[in-house]
């Protein structure tokens, strides 16, 4: 054999030892990482926890189990309306929440989850990720040490449950309704009264009067909400109109909120797996919900839900009173007007958009549907 020949071999045997001595050795330098999420998000709504443990498992497989992530439920480390805090108060290095649940701290919150009359979940995810969204809200988190990732969007969802019909924006007063956040405000410049209720006692309330409607999610948890196996439970029994569309979200973008320093704190491989399981869980959460809707849906329909499109008066009246709400508080926030700037710039120019593209198309679609059953 040719020395050169010789000597080739001899150097690639080296390499081809030295590659398998300094796998496993990488692997064994990288550090273990555990972190404590604190979940706002009850058991039963499985399709947003799934998004969350969707996270946690990518994460692991992709730092071979060196970075882990415990998720802990409501009341476990922290409430459901606490668990941003949990992290900006050092209880916990990430949290699983929607940042609207934090609009008494800041109304600017709203527009990272959705705002009333804003954009849809492709139209919002666009924003956030290539709209300058994402950097916005983080502007935004900063004086709290936090920054946040998209974890799970709902798409779509429903307008609500309510006792008795509502033709014009008129009815709305002397409504009792469950729902916080700017989509009460609206609701209570029309004469209604926003209503802060347990979910445990909604049902009872609604039997007795004393609650006259409110909004949960949309088809596959609400039909989930409180239905016994015998039925008895259904929504439809003490609220039996559906009303569409959920105009104060026109999805509702779930935020996976981090302690900014544990982040930077972290190798630069472990920052990147972080982000991309954030949006494979992101993108798994919604794909699920488009998929599981349309049967619940029909179930819903079939148990004794009577589905009602709001009026063309209402709409006008909610959109109005937002669009004056959104002009106060632009002039009391400065930090309101500069994301409310960026958000409805955004959404006119994607409006645009769809309506040559999209929405054509969709209605043309959902015309044919109708016209073939």
């Amino acid at each position: 054999m040719p020395a050169s020949r010789r000597q080739f071999i001899t150097q690639a045997g080296v390499i081809t030892a030295g590659a398998a001595v300094a796998a496993p050795a990488l692997a064994d330098s990288s550090p273990d990482v555990h972190w404590t999420m604190t979940s706002a998000f009850q058991p039963g709504l499985d399709l947003i926890v799934g998004g969350a443990e969707a996270f946690a498992r990518a994460l692991s497989d992709m730092t071979d189990g060196h970075f882990t992530v415990a998720i802990h439920p409501p009341g476990d480390v922290a409430s459901a309306v606490d668990a941003l805090d949990a992290v900006a108060n050092g209880k916990a290095e990430c949290a699983h929440t929607a940042l609207a649940y934090s609009w008494n701290k800041d109304p600017a919150y709203a527009f990272g989850s959705g705002a009333p009359f804003g954009m849809n979940a492709r139209q919002h995810t666009a924003w956030l990720q290539d709209g300058g969204g994402n950097a916005l809200i983080d502007e935004l988190l900063a004086d709290r040490g936090l920054i946040a990732a998209p974890l799970g969007d709902t798409g779509g969802q429903m307008a609500g449950w309510f006792r008795r019909e509502v033709h014009r924006a008129s009815d709305f007063t002397g409504m009792k309704v469950r729902i916080g956040g700017f989509a009460g405000k609206v609701l209570e410049t029309l004469g209604a009264t926003a209503v802060a209720l347990p979910k445990d006692g909604i049902i009872e309330a609604l039997s007795k009067g004393s609650l006259d409607a409110f909004e949960w999610v949309g088809p596959y948890d609400d039909e989930k909400f409180s239905a016994a196996e015998d039925g008895s439970g259904a929504i439809s029994k003490v609220a039996p109109y559906y009303y569409y569309p959920g105009w104060w979200k026109g999805e509702m973008q779930l935020h996976l909120v981090i302690a900014k320093e544990k982040f930077s704190a972290l190798p630069k491989a472990y920052q990147t797996a972080l982000r991309a399981a954030a949006a494979l869980g992101n993108e798994s959460v919604r794909s699920k919900y488009d998929t599981a809707n349309p049967g619940a849906l029909k179930r819903l329909v079939v148990g004794g839900a009577q589905l009602r499109l709001f009026s063309q008066d209402i709409l006008e009246a909610c959109y109005k009173s937002t669009n004056d709400l959104y002009a106060q508080l632009g002039q009391e926030n400065p930090r309101f007007k500069k994301i409310a700037d960026s958000y409805m710039s955004f959404r006119a120019d994607e409006y645009l958009w769809w309506q040559v593209a999209e929405y054509s198309f969709d209605n043309f679609m959902i015309r044919e549907r109708r016209a073939k059953g």
